[in-house]
């Protein structure tokens, strides 16, 4: 099985570093095979509703995004962490979460997804809903742990001294095991729930 997990922060070794590794501690344990991508250093422009994803198949814009698409849909699950920025996710994982989702065109359902949000002291749990609602558009189970998924630093380092964050990652590694493990087998036994044709809303009458 396989992790696609994303450092959303500017930092490649920061507070969002020390979350994602005490997960990747856990999936190692239970080989489960995980892929980094660092992406908050990266200059990453947003969507800009141009539509040509559906005739090349990728992001007109051929950055990190169109590399790590095909990582995506390889994956059984998928980690998102981001530091607080205003009680937001920073601008950078938005615009590259915005393009990743909206260009990849497979089919995501039953893939596990798991948001991990760093802050100094508030605005984790409004930015932790914000990406929980890329996964919930896609038919994606949103992985779970005994709290938030959230751990607290600010100085680069201090996450490490959050007891309780630290075992919330851990807690939420091991979800993620049992729900990937528990798709597998249940598209082993009964495949992916049915799927209808769209009936797009449209509110011009």
């Amino acid at each position: 099985m396989k992790v696609l997990m994303i450092n959303g922060s500017p930092h490649a070794n920061g507070n969002t570093a020390v979350a994602l590794n005490e997960m990747i501690k856990i999936f190692d344990a239970a080989q489960i095979e995980t892929q980094l991508f660092h992406v908050g250093n990266k200059s990453i422009r947003g969507c800009v509703a141009c539509g040509n994803c559906f005739k090349l198949g990728k992001c007109v814009f051929d950055d990190v995004v169109n590399e790590v698409a095909p990582k995506f849909a390889e994956a059984d699950g998928l980690v998102v962490g981001t530091p607080v920025y205003y009680s937001s996710p920073n601008g950078t994982i938005l615009s590259f979460l915005d393009r990743l989702f909206y260009s990849a065109h497979f089919n995501k359902t039953m893939k596990v997804g798991a948001g991990v949000v760093i802050c100094r002291r508030g605005g984790a749990t409004a930015s932790f809903d914000v990406l929980n609602k890329y996964f919930a558009i896609s038919g994606m189970p949103i992985a779970t742990s005994q709290y938030w998924n959230m751990v607290y630093g600010l100085k680069e380092g201090e996450a490490a001294q959050d007891g309780e964050g630290l075992q919330t990652m851990r807690t939420l590694a091991r979800n993620m095991i049992f729900l990937m493990k528990s798709i597998a087998l249940g598209k082993e036994q009964f495949g992916l729930p049915e799927k209808e044709d769209w009936i797009p809303t449209h509110f011009i009458r």
